[in-house]
Parts: C-alpha cells; sequence; structure tokens
C-alpha cells in the first residue's frame, strides 16, 4: 500500500519524517487550505491511501473537516489533546498512535536512551 500523510506545517512534517520511512509522502496543508492547494494536495496524493494528521485545537479541526470532505476514505490520526500539536507530541505517542492506523511497516523506531549505571562507593568511582 502506498501512502501519503496530510499534516498542517513544515514542523509536523520534520516531525514526523524522523519517525516515517521515505515511502510515505508527507504533504503540509501550510495552515488552512484554499482552493488551490486542495487541487495541489489532490493530485500530490495521487492513488496513495491518505492518512489526516492534523492538530487538536480549533483550527486544526477546521483543517481535518476540509480534508475530510475531499479525501472521504482517508484515515483520521489523532493527538492527544494538550499536547501543543503534532510538532509538539512526544515520539513514543506519535509512534503509538501511527502503528493505530497500520502505518507499522514505516516506521522507524528510536534507539532507545543509552542507560546510565549507576556508580557506588564500593565501586571506588564516586
Amino acid at each position: 500500500m502506498e501512502a501519503a500523510i496530510i499534516v498542517e506545517g513544515k514542523s509536523d512534517r520534520s516531525r514526523l519524517r524522523r519517525l516515517v520511512t521515505p515511502e510515505v509522502e508527507i504533504l503540509c496543508t501550510y495552515g488552512t487550505p484554499g482552493s488551490l492547494q486542495m487541487d495541489k494536495l489532490s493530485k500530490q496524493v495521487g492513488r496513495r491511501h491518505v492518512y489526516i494528521f492534523t492538530d487538536n485545537d480549533a483550527s486544526g479541526k477546521r483543517i481535518r473537516g476540509m480534508l475530510r470532505d475531499a479525501f472521504p476514505d482517508a484515515d483520521h490520526i489523532y493527538t492527544r489533546r494538550g499536547y501543543p500539536g503534532v510538532e509538539g507530541t512526544p515520539d513514543e505517542y506519535l509512534i503509538q498512535q501511527l502503528e493505530k492506523a497500520g502505518l507499522e511497516e514505516y516506521l522507524i523506531y528510536p534507539e532507545p536512551a543509552p542507560s546510565i549505571e549507576r556508580w557506588t562507593k564500593e565501586d571506588g568511582l564516586l
């Protein structure tokens, strides 16, 4: 399956690009899209399956509604209320939502942070 994710802006795209392989096109509305931008998005999407991932705020909901009309078969991915938009959502939550949407085959999982060993006086290192 070829996929495209539509987000609001470049920061959202940059954030997702670190977590999704290049096979998935990530397209931007650049704010509330007008008819020319909607036509452009439609052409860019082509025959790919569309995922809509907008912020959980008034503007994001308005844009989601417009995209829902233009792409009625799209799947919707949501960020949690309280996170400052897609770009401000923690990687773990983004990955969880992308997995829930069925995009796990396209995910790039970040390397776990190295554990810090705790040293004691008995180790002679403190």
